[in-house]
């Protein structure tokens, strides 16, 4: 068993039998656990709704959000 980063949490997730039997059934198939199948189908939300995964990516979406940008003004007056 893979040891739980110090800043992991946890959350109490119901799912109906057919789609545990689903589950259950992808994870033996695919050798993987349901936290690695539950890691990866959130990861895949997130980048879906364009969120950030980790630090460093979250630092970089709010780098590029606040960087200053040129007025309509400034790029008119740099016409040549």
């Amino acid at each position: 068993m893979a040891k739980k980063p110090a800043d992991a949490r946890r959350k109490l997730v119901e799912f109906d039998a057919e789609t545990w039997q689903a589950l259950d059934l992808l994870a033996r198939e695919s050798m993987k656990t349901l936290q690695e199948l539950a890691d990866e189908a959130f990861r895949d939300l997130l980048h879906k709704y364009g969120r950030p995964t980790d630090l460093k990516a979250a630092l970089r979406q709010s780098a590029r959000s606040s960087a200053p940008r040129a007025s309509s003004h400034a790029r008119r007056g740099q016409r040549g």
